[in-house]
């Protein structure tokens, strides 16, 4: 995180003590920084600069109505795979006009409401999607904007779980059925063809499998324009990795400059998610005990898988931080885990650090798929989450309470 620092020996989010926000609001605790979120999407729209371009943020990497607000007012447009992010972006004061659909299982209902809201377009992932869409927007007697998404086949070498870029995965169709697909687009009265869409995964930290896969979409581009079929944009997704350890990753500026260099005066959709919030997160989160045996030695801490799902789901490894960094960096080699019954609740394994019960621990790089995948699993209140702009902080998700747990549910008395 570019706007964490070391301050009084205490960490800081921008201008604001960690501790001091954990003292406001209990632990465990989302924080977010504005100002990373900020600069992170004008790097996109400055990379691009004059030309043709429309960044949509991806909503599931984190949906908070702050977020898609601060975006909005950057001038994001918005990447939804379900009518509950389209909502939740008019809610945030986002144009629906600037949201692209994509997912594998758009229902009637989702499309029927796309076009009420005039959607930008529809990226399509199948001939039935395809016949669906074309059969709501006859009858509301409307055109529907629709691209393809196409299946390049090409490896992006990250984790299986969130590669959607090869034959084996659900997403998209290949070259030839696009084709088809695209034919059929054009004869109807129903369908607007006004794009065409690729992505190929999530966490992608080397920018050639997005050239690959670029060329391969531009040679069906070629090939449409033979047939008639001149496309208003290309939209090439999202996946940008960030640095969760030492990793390098992708260089934006160099990436962008490749797709200018190759697409030429069409206009380009991105739709980054966690290159823009993931690294702008930390969850805070306060060490209960410290448990040991011949084995193990463990941190045990007030969040747990429901509060962070990745590192049980993925193995991600995530930093931690002891807040007090006046602790010297060494110490024991601790399992940092969770409240919730299964041995699969973990936040680290085997992680060197130094601390004792009561410390305040920073899990880093959490403004992605952080609270986005979050639960009541073990009947666990969801956490608060709190947005830092310099000095001053701000409630953007209040804390579950307990009656939050079972509140829409029912007893049967008979």
């Amino acid at each position: 995180m570019d706007n964490l620092h070391n301050q009084n020996n205490t960490l800081f989010i921008e201008s604001l003590s960690i501790k001091e926000i954990g003292k406001a609001y209990g632990t465990p605790v989302y924080i977010y920084s504005q100002k990373e979120i900020t600069d992170n999407f004008l790097r996109f729209q400055n990379a691009f600069s004059e030309y043709p371009n429309l960044i949509c943020y991806s909503v599931k990497a984190n949906s908070n109505l702050a977020i898609i607000n601060l975006l909005s007012k950057l001038g994001s447009g918005f990447d939804i795979v379900s009518i509950g992010e389209l909502e939740r972006v008019i809610a945030a004061g986002g144009d629906p006009k600037l949201c692209v659909f994509s997912g594998v299982a758009k229902t009637h209902f989702e499309i029927e409401k796309s076009l009420e809201h005039e959607i930008l377009c529809f990226n399509v992932e199948s001939k039935s999607e395809l016949e669906r869409i074309e059969f709501v927007a006859k009858q509301k007697g409307v055109k529907a904007p629709i691209s393809i998404r196409v299946n390049p086949d090409v490896d992006a070498k990250t984790h299986p779980y969130i590669s959607t870029g090869m034959k084996k995965n659900k997403f998209g169709v290949d070259a030839d059925e696009a084709i088809s697909l695209y034919r059929y687009a054009k004869n109807s009265s129903f369908l607007e063809i006004v794009g065409i869409d690729c992505h190929i995964g999530s966490q992608i930290t080397d920018d050639n499998p997005f050239v690959d896969a670029l060329d391969k979409v531009l040679e069906l581009v070629e090939e449409l324009i033979q047939i008639g079929i001149n496309l208003k944009h290309i939209d090439l997704g999202g996946g940008i990795g960030i640095q969760y350890d030492n990793e390098s990753t992708i260089d934006i500026e160099t990436y962008i400059n490749k797709i200018k260099e190759k697409v030429g005066n069409i206009e380009v959709i991105l739709e980054p998610g966690r290159s823009i919030v993931g690294n702008a997160g930390v969850l805070l989160t306060k060490v209960e005990y410290i448990k040991s045996n011949p084995e193990k030695s463990f941190a045990i801490v007030d969040a747990a898988m429901n509060d962070l799902l990745r590192p049980a789901l993925y193995d991600a490894y995530h930093e931690i931080l002891n807040v007090d960094t006046s602790k010297k960096e060494s110490g024991d080699r601790y399992d940092i885990v969770g409240p919730v019954c299964e041995t699969g609740d973990f936040i680290a394994r085997d992680r060197e650090i130094s601390l004792e019960e009561g410390d305040l621990l920073a899990i880093m790089s959490v403004g992605a798929y952080g609270y986005s995948m979050t639960s009541n699993y073990n009947s666990r209140p969801r956490p608060p989450e709190v947005m830092v702009s310099e000095n001053k902080h701000y409630l953007v998700r209040e804390r579950e309470t307990l009656d939050d747990l079972f509140n829409k549910e029912h007893i049967i008395n008979e």
